[in-house]
């Protein structure tokens, strides 16, 4: 069974009519549902973070990939033997 990530669903014959089910999400994402089966997520603009993205600059790569060395190692050595 698909675990569903939102609390809103519809059906495809309900997608004919986008704008209804929109209104009754409230702005939430809605999960799209074919024969009780997952097939996608409608997301309005409401919903989707409006900050502005930026590049993460050379040294903050590095800085990240160092804290998190440590931890990756293990995986790193095991890798390396395949």
């Amino acid at each position: 069974m698909t675990r569903l990530l939102t609390n809103h669903i519809c059906t495809m014959t309900e997608l004919r009519e986008p704008h209804k089910v929109l209104e009754r999400s409230g702005g939430k994402p809605v999960a799209i549902l074919r024969n009780s089966q997952l097939v996608g997520y409608l997301v309005p603009e409401e919903a989707t973070d409006k900050r502005q993205h930026r590049y993460a600059t050379r040294e903050e790569v590095m800085e990240s990939l160092q804290r998190t060395r440590e931890r990756a190692q293990p995986v790193l050595d095991y890798l390396r033997d395949k």
